[in-house]
């Protein structure tokens, strides 16, 4: 059920005509209203547990004076797991009893994102490239297994192109391609990318709408409806409903020329060994898209995932575990 993201337009929210000063003025009142109410009710703690399939604690650690959250399970060879945009750590959930079988698993929320600090930075690719780097020293890792998903895959082809002695392996899921916006068929992420909005009223928006918002965001990445249990839809909510969270968001749609001009124009000078995953019924990049990156890439390998969509790990995590445990198991 797809949703109308008509409250991004700044005009509708005038319906008195031309010169309507009084509904302006109580708007603009309303919002900071808004704002502060949000400022005092959104989650923003970092909880002491991480709730999945068991309850696993919660870590930080400072990296660049920002407050870095994750999940640090099992013992073995590392590998880190990268959430994509918007996402938080809970979209590796289930991996986390699995793998930790095997592996040391570290799951971060980025800057800007779920339980993590919100800086006031650009979020560049290489902002965030430095964050990564930073955060696999604060935690004593010099080189890991890299999982990224979406734009959690470009990070990791990010540290292999600029940091290749700090990985050993990647693997990329659902992403990231070259010319992102070419090949993006998600109609709710593309209004989310093209919306030339202030940060103010997207968050205002969000405020209102957010849950609608993620709703239909959630039916385009994860194709079995039966999933989206109202738990999962009040969940991806209030991770989103954090304060800070929408100009980290928007800052992306900033910095794809970054990556397309730095980084997606490289993708043939990857030499580690590389595991491409995607979901069959993806519908933010199709089944194509990943065969091109899989045959762009050298060394790699590329294995389709039925009945799943852009998240996969969380759709079809026995088949998307077992696949890591085969190809990441020394």
């Amino acid at each position: 059920m797809k949703r109308s993201s008509s409250w991004s337009n700044p005009v509708i929210l005038c319906h008195f005509g031309r010169g309507c000063r009084q509904p302006q003025v109580a708007l603009f009142i309303f919002t900071i209203l808004c704002y502060f109410l949000t400022a005092c009710s959104s989650p923003s703690s970092i909880p002491a547990q991480f709730d999945a399939i068991e309850r696993m604690p919660v870590h930080t650690v400072l990296v660049h004076d920002q407050r870095i959250a994750y999940l640090d399970v099992g013992t073995g060879p590392p590998i880190i797991l990268i959430h994509g945009f918007g996402g938080s750590m809970w979209q590796w959930e289930y991996q986390q009893h699995d793998l930790s079988q095997h592996f040391r698993v570290l799951t971060l929320d980025l800057p800007g994102a779920g339980l993590s600090d919100k800086p006031d930075i650009d979020y560049r690719p290489d902002e965030m490239l430095d964050f990564l780097v930073g955060f696999m020293e604060a935690v004593n890792i010099p080189q890991a297994t890299l999982v990224g998903n979406s734009m959690g895959a470009g990070l990791a082809i990010g540290m292999a192109l600029t940091h290749p002695a700090r990985v050993d392996k990647l693997v990329l899921i659902g992403g990231l391609p070259q010319h992102v916006m070419e090949k993006l068929t998600s109609p709710s992420i593309r209004r989310a990318l093209e919306t030339r909005a202030p940060s103010w009223l997207v968050s205002f928006g969000n405020m209102l709408f957010g849950g609608l918002m993620i709703e239909s965001v959630l039916r385009e990445i994860v194709h079995d409806p039966a999933l989206l249990t109202p738990v999962v839809i009040e969940r991806s909510n209030r991770n989103r409903q954090r304060p800070g969270l929408m100009k980290p968001i928007m800052a992306v749609r900033e910095n794809l020329p970054l990556w397309e001009s730095g980084f997606a124009m490289r993708l043939g000078e990857i030499t580690h060994p590389t595991l491409v995953l995607w979901g069959e019924e993806d519908r933010v990049f199709p089944i194509a898209v990943g065969k091109e990156l899989y045959q762009t890439i050298q060394r790699s390998e590329f294995i389709r995932i039925p009945q799943a969509g852009h998240i996969p790990q969380w759709e079809r995590p026995d088949v998307v575990n077992q696949a890591l445990i085969t190809f990441i198991h020394p």
